[in-house]
């Protein structure tokens, strides 16, 4: 049986995507360095289809072009159906993959917001006490907690704008009456008459989290 090196050519397509060794290559298509020297031996019949799947994207080489350039003639020549039928099933499997990773993603982006929700919980009485707080802080120079506020609003502002999570309006703020936005800490308001914001609420996108706590003018 000869012996098959496709090393340098493995070289030179590493090269073409900025890729200086074989370690860097594992590291990057998440595959191990066993299975790049069977690929370097012309024994890509023995590696497993995933692997290949892996390395196709990494060395930015369609599937079919891989088999082919790391296909020893043998296989080219007197295996011609088996190889076809390979080509198949990998086909197969880069579209199960792909429906694998939209779930994947899928999956990530609930527990994302499923994480979201349960913070924002957590920091419910932050999210709505703090606002208030550092407001008379500020407008009392005075007051020891005002050297404390930048300390907190500045990183709890930038968390909020990460999640997508606005204030519905600042405290102080002067605003029309909105019950679905609004809610009312004394007295009544018709929709649409002038209200002063006590304590501010958030929506998150579309969605609300907390009505702003408002009370007439």
């Amino acid at each position: 049986m000869l012996n098959i090196d496709f090393t340098q050519k493995l070289q030179n397509l590493m090269q073409q995507v900025g890729i200086s060794s074989f370690k860097g290559l594992s590291r990057a298509a998440g595959v191990s360095e066993r299975q790049l020297l069977r690929l370097r031996q012309g024994k890509l019949e023995q590696m497993r289809v995933d692997v290949l799947l892996k390395l196709s994207p990494v060395l930015q080489m369609p599937l079919n072009e891989l088999i082919t350039t790391f296909s020893t003639v043998e296989l080219l020549q007197d295996k011609t159906a088996p190889t076809q039928e390979l080509l198949q099933e990998i086909t197969d499997l880069r579209r199960e993959y792909d429906r694998s990773q939209l779930q994947l993603e899928q999956q990530r982006e609930v527990l994302l917001q499923e994480l979201q929700q349960s913070s924002l919980q957590l920091l419910e009485s932050l999210l709505l006490q703090w606002p208030t707080a550092a407001q008379k802080a500020q407008e009392n120079p005075q007051l020891a907690a005002v050297k404390i506020v930048p300390l907190v609003q500045k990183p709890l502002e930038k968390l909020l704008q990460a999640w997508g999570v606005e204030a519905i309006a600042p405290v102080g703020a002067e605003l029309p009456y909105n019950p679905q936005l609004h809610q009312l800490l004394e007295g009544t308001a018709k929709l649409g008459e002038t209200v002063k914001v006590r304590y501010t609420g958030y929506l998150q996108g579309e969605k609300l989290l907390y009505r702003a706590k408002v009370s007439p003018v």
